[in-house]
């Protein structure tokens, strides 16, 4: 049994592989059923199990856990670990961070959704949020955009943007603390969010026509990142439409408002790989809803373990 940990993770996964990795992956069979979530504690902890697997291939399951009072214990909030077995066999392979596997398949799908649904010639891209998905979303929007010039980093706390900008731009990233939001979301071509936020941050009236929005961070129907509002203007997609309907704090509140209906979802990562992709109109805002999903862990690690040197 191998251990794979952070660092050997991100070496073998480079967004660009990652990202066309998804693109094949997702156009092929998984069987993905619920995430199990359930709370050891009984004072609202977390304990989730993502199960996937593919008959005859990879089977993984992802442990998650997520204590929101260890902040005060001065401990991480999130842990993860991710076990891959033989689907046939049962057979335990690896042992993968599952912290470092969840950053990394969450960016890039983000990425790869901007690939097939942002306007040709995008140039502008802004980051909304500071926290741990910030620069991994940066740094896969860049690695396969053709053509993405700028990169902005909006955050509440002015000097953790300042941070993170500096950090890419010692990377080759061009990138740069952003201004007023309403501004920055107006001049950008691509902007994606990985927030905590409760209450919308983005005002629908602040997107341009030909906008792509990335929502990544409401991932429970009591958040939203951007106003609900925003999707009847939109060509909406999901990472997981089953997921996404169930969870998705923008579309579940759109839906519950009768701002859209259920079918205003458009398809899914999956049906996106395997194709078409629809023509896309110079004006129009597309968005997509990331809530996550275990096939997305799956592919991610059937990379990492493919790439693996013998041992």
């Amino acid at each position: 049994m191998r251990v794979i940990d952070s660092a050997s993770l991100a070496a073998l996964t480079p967004y660009r592989a990652l990202v066309e990795a998804l693109a094949r992956g997702l156009a092929r069979p998984v069987v993905s059923p619920p995430r199990m979530h359930l709370d050891p504690t009984g004072d609202g902890d977390a304990l989730l199990l993502m199960p996937a697997w593919r008959v005859d291939g990879l089977m993984g399951v992802k442990l998650v856990t997520a204590y929101p009072g260890n902040a005060a214990r001065g401990l991480p909030a999130v842990a993860a670990s991710y076990t891959a077995f033989e689907q046939r066999t049962g057979e335990m392979i690896a042992v993968l961070d599952g912290t470092e596997l969840t950053a990394r398949r969450t960016a890039a799908a983000a990425a790869l959704a901007a690939r097939w649904l942002a306007r040709p010639g995008s140039r502008r891209l802004l980051v909304i949020g500071t926290g741990a998905l910030s620069l991994p979303l940066a740094r896969a929007h860049f690695a396969v955009i053709p053509g993405l010039a700028e990169v902005r980093v909006w955050g509440r706390v002015a000097a953790k943007a300042s941070r993170a900008a500096e950090q890419l731009a010692s990377e080759g990233i061009p990138a740069a603390p952003a201004g007023a939001l309403a501004e920055e979301v107006g001049a950008a071509d691509i902007i994606v969010t990985a927030t905590t936020a409760t209450e919308p941050l983005i005002e629908s009236a602040w997107v341009r026509p030909g906008a792509h929005l990335g929502l990544i961070g409401a991932f429970t129907p009591a958040m939203a990142e951007a106003e609900p509002a925003l999707l009847a203007r939109a060509e909406l997609w999901a990472d997981d439409c089953e997921a996404v309907l169930a969870k998705g704090g923008e579309v579940v509140q759109a839906i519950a408002a009768g701002i859209i209906a259920a079918e205003a979802v458009r398809g899914d990562l999956a049906a996106l790989a395997r194709g078409p992709v629809p023509e896309r109109q110079p004006d129009a805002i597309t968005v997509f809803k990331s809530v996550g999903f275990a096939a997305l862990d799956l592919v991610a690690a059937e990379l990492a373990l493919g790439r693996l040197p013998p041992g």
